[in-house]
């Protein structure tokens, strides 16, 4: 299956990537400069205070909001305590962590022999759905995400659950004042402030380098074969690793050679020695590391064997991406295409429409059912409904159909809106225990290559199952019940780019909105209204209308020459009738005639004005030349 990693850097203002296959939209990531990524950036911070009831402190690095510091993530050596009992503490950690990854290993290695007899069985038995449903959920229960970096935290939070805590309390251990370098986890969210860590990891394409974790991490859980496993543990093992540094082999690094997995921890190990000399130089609160932007993410963390092209649109973007592509290969680089289209890239490979759709509530299924997924506060509802679906000979085959082509959809727009926390769908009933498990089987399938931490329930009595999904970063899309505001401003400004290339006719476009969304539009995405009307040759116009409620509007478009060519409201198209024509062109004429009726009188003025101004040059001085050759001739009479 052929893939393609499309990049639009064109607005200089912000960045969006996603990769798209024969299925469809298989990731979706955007970054605003004015909403710049913080997880992954190092910061040299001061804790401000401790919270002994939350097991916690808060440190200041710099930004408006202070981050939460767990006591689990607060790495040993901040301890103010004795030199013995921080020994002591650090063989227990050593210890626990090398029984933790030997488990680990032979968890792997069962899993992958378990797999193998399953394929061999029926699939509709019940037996060998139960078995892959406990696999299942062993894998998931303690699985790291396919960034690989989660790793770092779990493990060392595996080894202080069972040792630290019986002895210490943060308030006993980290005094305020107190100098950390820490590394941002999770982002700002509401009014929660980012969640931090002591320990430090640094992400390569194949590698995750862990600096101050010692005989940390391992290998990706994601890397089931057994030979793999081994190989991998072969060149771990032989790399000049210092001791006290781990770190983890990422899926992307299976079937890797020596070479190319030395080659990345040397350039991690240059990072951290950066990294190092700019803390001892600086001063709390300061930046230390900022994560690479976009670009340079997607392509060391997407960009694979199976993606054939990179297609950049954007000069500056292009030459980011041939550097970076470089870096990893020079091999790579021949693969990044610059795009040269007259239209934007994601309107060239008709994926705008399909990303529009996070903005909906509701998703159509090609079978002809739909999806309602509505977020609340505390978990997110999906509800799968049969719709005009009448295809199937009996009720169970139309719900199992449906249930299935729902399942891969979900898969899809989790990922696209980034949905976290608890998660309850509610699959169409079914009474076959075998097509329940089926319907598992194909979202288990579905979600396989998503980054995020998951875990599974299974479809209950009631026809619900539930999950809950890790969030990798905040959503670009917010709801209150319903599109928020602002969200819906950025709806409409995306629905107009991309209805504004729906005819070539197209020239101007009156955008009817409420007087709030109006003032949204022109505070905040000002600059993106004047770069797309300047770069495509659009005339837009804001046009107030005080009947339309908040979360109303209408496009009008017209031509060059201001005539109508269609009307949208958001669900449907209105072509203009015969009457809209006549009253549009009769407006047209009365408009041309009362221009032209202004351009006659206004020439008939300017050419009175000339003759009668020619006029009076003319004859001037005629009266006083007539009166000079008489006086003479008065004269010689009285003489």
């Amino acid at each position: 299956m052929s893939k393609e990693l499309l990049i639009d850097a064109s607005h200089p203002e912000e960045t969006r990537i996603a990769i798209k296959s024969d299925r469809g939209i298989e990731e979706y990531e955007y970054e605003n400069i004015h909403r710049k990524n913080l997880k992954g950036n190092i910061y040299l911070g001061k804790v401000s205070r401790i919270e002994p009831s939350l097991q916690a402190a808060f440190v200041d690095f710099g930004n408006e909001r202070h981050g939460f510091l767990a006591f689990n993530d607060i790495q040993s050596d901040y301890y103010q305590i004795p030199q013995a009992d921080k020994d002591r503490i650090k063989k227990e950690e050593e210890e626990a962590r090398a029984k933790l990854l030997e488990e680990n290993d032979k968890e792997i290695v069962e899993h992958a022999e378990q797999n193998e007899e399953i394929n061999l069985q029926d699939k509709n038995s019940s037996n060998g759905d139960q078995d892959e449903e406990n696999i299942g959920n062993k894998v998931t229960n303690g699985s790291i995400d396919s960034q690989d970096e989660n790793l770092v935290e779990d493990k060392p939070k595996n080894n202080r659950s069972f040792y630290r805590f019986k002895r210490y309390r943060i308030q006993e251990v980290i005094k305020p004042g107190q100098i950390v370098l820490i590394q941002i986890v999770k982002e700002e969210r509401g009014k929660k402030g980012a969640a931090l860590t002591t320990f430090i990891s640094l992400a390569g394409k194949y590698i995750v380098l862990m600096p101050n974790t010692a005989k940390g991490g391992g290998i990706s859980r994601k890397i089931y074969s057994s030979s793999d496993r081994k190989k991998m543990k072969e060149i771990i093992n032989d790399l000049e690793l210092p001791k006290t540094m781990g770190l983890i082999v990422r899926t992307a690094g299976a079937n890797k050679t020596k070479n190319e997995i030395k080659d990345d921890l040397t350039n991690l190990l240059s990072t951290w020695e950066e990294i190092r000399m700019k803390t001892l130089k600086s001063i709390a609160p300061s930046t230390i590391y900022e994560e690479e932007d976009l670009i340079a993410r997607a392509i060391r963390d997407f960009y694979s064997r199976d993606i054939d092209r990179i297609i950049v649109d954007g000069d500056k973007a292009f030459e980011a991406a041939k550097k970076y592509a470089k870096k990893i290969s020079s091999a790579h680089s021949k693969n990044v295409v610059k795009y040269k289209g007259k239209i934007p890239i994601f309107h060239h490979y008709n994926i705008e429409k399909y990303l529009n759709s996070i903005f909906e509530p509701r998703i159509e299924l090609k079978s002809g059912g739909y999806i309602i997924i509505s977020p609340t506060e505390a978990l997110v509802s999906i509800d799968i409904n049969s719709g005009r679906s009448t295809r199937e000979r009996n009720v169970e085959k139309t719900a199992l159909t449906n249930n299935l082509e729902a399942a891969e959809e979900i898969a899809r727009q989790v990922k696209l809106r980034d949905l976290a926390g608890l998660i309850v769908i509610d699959f169409i009933d079914m009474e076959n225990y075998s097509n329940k498990r089926l319907v598992e089987r194909k979202l288990r399938e579905s979600l396989k290559n998503d980054k995020a931490r998951i875990q599974f329930g299974r479809i209950s009595n009631f026809g619900l199952l539930e999950m809950t999904r890790q969030r990798l970063r905040e959503s670009s899309i917010k709801w209150e019940i319903q599109l928020s505001v602002d969200s819906f401003a950025l709806k409409v400004l995306k629905l107009l780019e991309e209805r504004a290339f729906s005819d070539s006719k197209i020239r101007i476009i009156n955008v009817s909105l409420s007087k709030k969304i109006i003032d949204i539009l022109n505070n905040n995405y000002s600059t993106e209204l004047k770069f797309f009307k300047d770069k495509y040759k659009f005339k837009i116009n804001l046009v107030q209308n005080s009947e339309f409620l908040s979360q109303e509007f209408l496009f009008s478009f017209f031509d060059s020459k201001k005539k109508l060519i269609s009307e949208f409201n958001g669900t449907e198209v209105k072509e203009p009738s015969s009457k809209d024509i006549i009253e549009n062109s009769t407006e047209q004429v009365v408009a041309n005639n009362s221009e032209n009726k202004e351009e006659v009188s206004d020439e008939k003025q300017n050419n009175y004005k000339g003759k009668r101004k020619r006029f009076f040059n003319k004859n001037r001085f005629k009266d006083n030349k007539k009166s000079k050759k008489k006086e003479p001739e008065a004269v010689k009479e009285v003489n």
